[in-house]
């Protein structure tokens, strides 16, 4: 029997860095903390970009790429090709990235005020 029980077949830590945010164990300057952040909500824009692209897909009566405009057509190939390659990651990451930001913005650490410094 192993010392540990199995890990968790998710490539998503949303609940852990929660975690670690409510107990004041993942911390980051605001500098950092907003950086990350506005790299998670351009990816979470993405994602739900592609699994917009992808619902259309299969909703048109015709799935036809070459009947499609060149810029559409190459978006509608990776949308596909990404869900094709990762089934249901697309969903989940839409469940999952949300929570890395708030856990994120839980642990970001705000800029001392100008009073707060210690006196000397």
């Amino acid at each position: 029997m192993p010392a540990h029980p199995p890990a968790s077949t998710s490539p998503f830590a949303g609940e852990l860095l929660l975690a670690l945010a409510a107990e004041g164990r993942l911390v980051l300057d605001a500098a950092q903390a907003d950086e990350a952040i506005a790299g998670l909500e351009r990816t979470l824009s993405e994602v739900r970009a592609r699994l917009r692209i992808i619902h259309m897909w299969q909703c048109a009566p015709t799935q036809r790429v070459d009947e499609l405009p060149d810029e559409l057509a190459r978006d509608v190939v990776e949308a596909v090709f990404a869900d094709q390659l990762a089934p249901g990651r697309l969903e989940l990451a839409v469940v999952e990235i949300p929570k890395y930001i708030e856990a994120l913005r839980r642990a970001r650490e705000a800029p001392p005020a100008a009073g707060d410094a210690a006196c000397s």
